[in-house]
């Protein structure tokens, strides 16, 4: 790599990036843990010849993650987008459900495919999460339940949407998917509302290369969502109601467990990197992170940064591939859904200058 000694020459400035595509650090690479603890694991699967079906991974899984969550009922799923899905059906939800404008296109997408009319609702400006007040502008007869999303390891307004879920009799749903490891005003993050539904993609703090689980305290909801993810069979032959194909695999199980067991080291780099990020962006004109919340919250994501158009170019155009990090969910906004309604001026102002830089991974100079 040349030295570069003249402005122009950089790339925030126009100039050629400094590293090639194969140097490129992606938001989105993965934390892998023991890899010789999966493998173990991976041979046990071979070994019993037991690859899904609700397999003894999986079952020792749930139970680490109800003990993880604090709370009694865990149904792990192939993907969180499923999980969503699954909830939504066995809360029989129908009609309209409130969400939040800034979120991931996962969100809306899981009720849409099951014909429930995704309503947008403001989001905070200064939390990026579901504004309570807003919420409850949208709520009509047809409102069925609210979908609080937890945004980067922060935690939404839960009190609030308890109280207008209880004042108006809807169902309360929350997207924890950056959520895993969080907690709330001193109680797990999956003890509040009727479900949390948490992501194991790749990308997340703790990974089962594609995977995800319900968590409740209602058993009745955990035994329904059993049902349907596993095409509503209550026995041998016996089916009772509606269902799908949304078992986790024991091999997923097996990197999750994994994972569960690392998640100390993961968090502890992703503070490292942090730290990192905010030195090394102090003097960037226009460019700040935005900090981890004071208090008992979140701990899975440590920061987002928020940077103007030139910070933004120097990320994208030098080492690091940094992509917009949140598509805008809004009947006016990049994802168009058919009778989605609602008004996002707060999350269209904020969702144009995120980035995410890598956050779990080694960078040049630093140890993860």
């Amino acid at each position: 790599m040349s030295e570069k000694t003249q402005r122009d020459e950089l790339a925030v400035f126009g100039g050629p990036p400094a590293f090639g595509e194969g140097d490129a650090l992606h938001v989105g690479r993965p934390n892998i843990g023991d890899r010789a603890r999966f493998l173990e694991r991976v041979s046990g699967i071979f070994d019993r010849r037991r690859l899904t079906n609700d397999g003894p991974l999986v079952r020792e899984l749930e139970r680490r993650l109800a003990d993880a969550l604090d709370v009694p009922h865990c149904v792990a799923v192939a993907s969180g987008t499923v999980g969503l899905q699954v909830a939504a059906r066995a809360l029989g939800l129908e009609g309209e459900v409130i969400m939040p404008s800034l979120t991931f296109v996962a969100t809306a997408h899981a009720l849409e495919w099951l014909g429930i009319r995704p309503v947008f609702g403001d989001v905070d400006a200064a939390t990026l999460t579901l504004d309570p007040a807003r919420a409850a502008d949208l709520v009509t007869p047809r409102t069925r339940a609210l979908l609080g999303v937890h945004l980067w390891g922060r935690s939404c307004a839960v009190e609030a949407l308890e109280r207008l879920a209880v004042d108006r009799g809807l169902r309360l749903v929350f997207d924890a998917a950056h959520a895993f490891g969080c907690t709330h005003a001193g109680r797990g993050i999956a003890r509040f509302g009727d479900v949390s539904v948490f992501s194991f993609h790749a990308t997340k703090v703790v990974n089962s290369f594609e995977g995800g689980a319900l968590a409740t305290r209602d058993a009745e909801l955990a035994a329904r969502a059993r049902l349907v993810r596993n095409f509503g069979f209550a026995g041998y032959d016996e089916v009772v109601c509606l269902g799908t194909n949304g078992k986790m695999s024991e091999v997923s199980a097996a990197m999750a467990l994994t994972s569960l067991e690392s998640l100390d080291q993961f968090l502890a780099a992703n503070r490292r990197n942090y730290g990192a990020y905010r030195e090394a962006l102090a003097t960037v004109p226009g460019g700040r992170l935005e900090p981890p919340l004071r208090g008992p919250h979140g701990r899975s994501r440590s920061s987002l940064p928020r940077a103007r158009r030139a910070a933004r170019r120097a990320l994208g155009g030098g080492h690091l591939c940094a992509p917009v990090l949140l598509p805008r969910l809004s009947p006016d906004g990049a994802v168009r859904l058919a009778g989605s309604r609602g008004r996002t001026a707060a999350s269209r102002d904020r969702a144009r200058p995120g980035r995410a830089p890598p956050a779990a991974h080694r960078k040049r100079g630093r140890s993860r």
